[in-house]
């Protein structure tokens, strides 16, 4: 059965992947508690395999493995969305097949990165991956990474032929395109801010919810930050804004998710912060810069 995209909206928090210390292997007992810890805490959804879980350096069965566990501890609770983008399309349609097929909610698949298609290439590309199935799909638009953008063109295309595109995840410096998106195509259209420091000013001006990394750390402020929007708070929304601003800003002291996991770590979510290569555990200056951030925040 179909997830009715009402309930795509709100905080949903993209979940790092945990490495066991010795061996580098998926955690998955780790895993299934971080899964547990956002229910528990409010939030409105979860994202398996976004770039904080570090995916480029998971295998095809690592990113399946978790997307199936993802499904199997939320049951049902709260909507699973599980990012499946690659650079190639042959990739990507296995992800994609996969978690169709183990019952995710909605999918969130990423402009390929690396080759730079264009517009029609990108068109094409997705619905080729999309034309058989209809469980509710997004874009991920994050060009700093991808290194190529959507135009409303190509978006309009897609949504034309697409009647499962239901919105995209926007990790782009830009507010101006969440409202074009909405005027060309109606409220429905679902759009997550990507950028931490832009949670509440693109929530105020239409988005429905968040992906953003910080919400592995301290889920709850997120919640309430959606929830007072939809309840046209924006003074308690703005409070907590500032309240997360500059914990929003330590997300990309280094590349994400090295701060978040060493956070995280620091407040005692994960036993260790490890990564693969060439991804690297934060260093000590970076450790203190954070022990800092996590200090004035008052989260320790």
């Amino acid at each position: 059965m179909v997830m009715s995209i009402d309930r795509l909206k709100g905080s949903i928090p993209p979940i790092i992947t945990p490495f066991r210390p010795d061996t580098l292997e998926i955690d998955e007992e780790t895993f299934a508690g971080l899964i547990e810890y956002q229910i528990e805490n409010g939030s409105h959804g979860v994202l398996i395999n976004g770039t904080s879980a570090e995916p480029s350096t998971l295998t095809i069965d690592e990113r399946n493995r978790l997307v199936t566990r993802a499904v199997q501890v939320a049951g049902g609770r709260v909507p699973v969305v599980a990012a499946t983008g690659s650079q190639s399309l042959a990739e990507t349609q296995a992800l994609t097949d996969h978690a169709v097929r183990v019952g995710a909610d909605a999918l969130l698949i990423v402009t390929p990165y690396y080759i730079k298609p264009p517009q029609r290439g990108l068109i094409q590309y997705y619905l080729a991956l999309t034309s058989s199935h209809d469980v509710p799909w997004m874009i991920y638009h994050i060009p700093g990474r991808a290194s190529v953008s959507v135009t409303q063109e190509t978006l309009g295309a897609i949504a034309e032929a697409s009647p499962n595109f239901v919105g995209m995840k926007q990790a782009v410096n830009n507010l101006g395109f969440i409202s074009e998106c909405l005027a060309a195509r109606g409220p429905q259209f679902r759009i997550f801010v990507g950028l931490e420091e832009l949670s509440y000013p693109g929530m105020a001006t239409g988005a429905c919810g968040l992906m953003n990394a910080v919400g592995n750390l301290r889920p709850r402020v997120l919640v309430e930050l959606c929830e007072a929007i939809w309840n046209n708070d924006l003074k308690v929304a703005r409070s907590l804004h500032e309240r997360l601003l500059e914990v929003n800003q330590a997300v990309f002291f280094e590349t994400n998710p090295i701060p978040i996991k060493y956070m995280m770590k620091r407040l005692g979510l994960i036993q260790s912060n490890d990564h693969r290569l060439p991804m690297s555990p934060a260093p000590p200056e970076l450790e203190r810069r954070l022990d800092q951030v996590l200090d004035r925040a008052g989260l320790l």
